[in-house]
């Protein structure tokens, strides 16, 4: 069975990340977006140590979108150099697991178990 995947990514609003997530959803890359909100950064930039408000998200999806997940994110993104990075998940609950695989498109995957809205 392919392996969950998380990705972790900022936004500059909130709209955007909601955005750009249900575009995402939509497209079945992700099962699945969390926004955080309210996320205070500091980071360097171009030689320039800045900071900002942001939004933090992380992405529910499948290790065999990896590279097209980036690709829609990085396309649709707002940020010059948008922050993408692939978390691998060790393990997972089989129900979670199942889900993602079911609501990404997964060969083989069978129906959603659990209560997805619940995120």
């Amino acid at each position: 069975m392919e392996r969950p995947l998380l990705v972790y990514t900022t936004f500059p609003d909130l709209a955007s990340a909601l955005n750009i997530g249900e575009a995402l959803v939509r497209e079945r890359l992700i099962a699945c977006i969390n926004v955080l909100p309210g996320m205070q950064s500091v980071f360097s930039w171009k030689g320039a140590v800045e900071r900002g408000e942001e939004v933090a998200a992380i992405l529910k999806s499948r290790e065999g979108l990896a590279d097209a997940l980036s690709a829609a994110l990085k396309a649709r993104h707002p940020y010059e150099t948008p922050i993408i990075l692939h978390l691998p998940v060790a393990g997972s609950d089989a129900d979670t697991a199942a889900w993602i695989l079911a609501e990404t498109g997964a060969a083989g995957s069978v129906g959603a178990a659990g209560d997805p809205a619940a995120g």
